[in-house]
């Protein structure tokens, strides 16, 4: 077991609480110290739900261990049964609770509780949150099921799909449903049953009147798919619709599955006019650099390359139970993958390879922030900015467009900055003429140090020798070059100086490498 300052994800029981918060009529009864409650922030804060989890812990104490903490249990689970009433309760124990092997599934089973009781086996020190959800969502799938048959369809009904994978805590979960519940009531397709968010109990028993499945999120929802499949003969939709060549790729598998015609739902995006536009040719070639959950990862890397002309410099997931879907992705973009929970490990990728836009998690966003590489968001784990309040789904042809401005500002933002770093010696537009509404009352200059000191780091050594000193003057002038290609003439010029034994960079040394590298 790792200490480390942050995580990509939480424990497993932090994935229970994900599918129960998600649903209604579901309580989840979990076995953990008083500590263990700072869960409930997850939710309250970051999602901004207007009510706490249906969380009931024991909070036993240290005092506690040495008493009866299996009574304890029982009293909890069948106070939360009288004043909740649920349809189906979860059992399980933390990380912490584990330890001193209670075994909360053997206690509930000799309550006798008149609801069914879902009691998970969560190793929290093999496994994590979102195994921690596919879990809980397949043994309550499984323990609400009809059995084996399927209700026949009659000749008059819609064609109907589930759509499957979506929980509480999710990154745009919410909207990602409305945009492809819409796109599929144009298809003329209903929705038989959305599960775990805003699922009951008595919706997961429904789930085999549906035609097929539709796995929107693999890491959560491709466990039960699985079963379904093999229990009772449904196919299932694995394409996820990020971005606007998946979403036709989607829609064509749904109305094959369906047999509808997709041509009413084949328009909708802005995309691909934005693509071929003046605004973003010039980020054509880009160097981006890709991580987060295998997912959104792979999504990410074929929108990046084939939709908005981007170069995928490195590729990366941090779950590694989809290990070999990201190999074989990676593999297509001729890169080595980086499969790895430890954000030591990505941040040395990044600084290596330099990329002018990383896309991933909350942890790459204070990565790129302190190597000054533009960043969005794209992936779990998130902060409460990346819940927005607004629809901003990021799957479907709406998908697409959000993510074309949430990829692409923060670029347009840098070039500003450029901007205005490459006039401020200007007489208007220095930092002594001060802001031109506010007249010439403007701060003084920055010193020469402060100037230094705003260069981007360097990269680490190519081989084993010492590497050479940026002077003040060269960094200065490198602060001249836009900062899309700036990387790589940071890149070019360390590299030259390496190869001529140079131990420190000057001015003349970066034009030198400048026309070397202009034959």
């Amino acid at each position: 077991m790792q200490l480390t300052v942050w995580t990509y994800e939480g424990p497993p029981h932090v994935g229970a609480m994900r599918v129960a918060a998600a649903m209604e009529g579901v309580h989840y009864v979990l076995h953990a110290p008083q500590g263990d409650t700072y869960a409930d922030l997850l939710f309250t804060m970051i999602e901004r739900r207007g009510k706490r989890p249906p969380v009931t812990y024991t909070t036993f104490q240290a005092r506690d261990l040495g008493k009866d903490t299996a009574e304890l249990f029982q009293t909890a689970a069948r106070d939360a049964y009288v004043r909740f009433t649920p349809q189906a309760m979860l059992v399980s124990a933390s990380c912490t609770a584990e330890l001193i092997q209670d075994d909360p599934a053997g206690l509930a089973d000799a309550m006798r509780l008149p609801c069914p009781v879902v009691a998970l086996e969560l190793p929290s020190y093999q496994r994590k949150e979102n195994w921690g959800a596919a879990e809980t969502f397949y043994r309550l799938v499984r323990t609400m099921s009809p059995g084996t048959e399927r209700a026949p369809r009659s000749a008059g009904d819609r064609p109907s799909a589930n759509l499957l994978g979506p929980t509480a805590l999710g990154f745009r979960h919410r909207d990602d449903v409305i945009e492809i519940t819409r796109l599929l009531e144009t298809l003329g397709i209903a929705v038989n049953v959305t599960a775990p968010l805003g699922a009951t109990p008595d919706d997961l028993a429904r789930l085999p009147a549906a035609g097929f499945n539709i796995c929107l999120y693999p890491e959560i929802a491709d466990t039960t798919c699985r079963w379904l499949e093999r229990q009772f003969g449904q196919k299932t939709v694995r394409t996820v619709p990020i971005g606007h060549g998946a979403t036709r790729d989607f829609i064509a598998q749904v109305a094959a599955l369906a047999d509808v015609d997709p041509s009413a739902a084949l328009t909708g995006s802005n995309l691909p006019w934005w693509s071929r536009s003046v605004d973003s040719t010039y980020l054509t070639g880009k160097r981006v650099f890709i991580f987060g959950n295998a997912t959104h990862a792979i999504a990410a890397a074929r929108v990046a390359r084939d939709e908005l002309g981007f170069e995928v410099v490195g590729l990366g997931c941090y779950n590694r139970e989809f290990a070999r879907d990201l190999r074989e992705a990676a593999a297509s973009h001729g890169l080595e993958p980086l499969i790895t929970d430890d954000y030591l490990a990505v941040e040395e990728a990044i600084q290596a390879l330099q990329p002018e836009l990383v896309l991933g998690t909350q942890m790459e966003r204070h990565i790129a922030k302190r190597l000054r590489i533009p960043c969005a968001v794209i992936s779990a784990p998130f902060h409460v900015q990346d819940f927005p309040a607004r629809y901003s789904p990021q799957m479907g042809f709406e998908g697409a467009n959000v993510l074309f401005d949430t990829w692409v500002h923060p670029l347009v933002m840098g070039l500003e900055e450029h901007l205005l770093t490459m006039f401020r010696d200007d007489f208007e537009f220095s930092d002594a003429g001060g802001a031109s509404h506010l007249g010439h009352c403007g701060p003084a200059p920055l010193p020469a140090d402060r100037v230094s000191t705003m260069a981007e780091p360097s990269s680490p050594p190519a081989s084993a020798g010492e590497r050479a000193e940026w002077q003040s003057d060269a960094e200065r002038e490198l602060l001249k070059i836009p900062f899309f290609v700036r990387g790589k003439a940071r890149r070019n010029t360390e590299k030259f100086a390496a190869e001529r034994g140079l131990a420190a960079i000057t001015l003349d040394t970066l034009y030198d490498a400048k026309a070397h590298y202009a034959r």
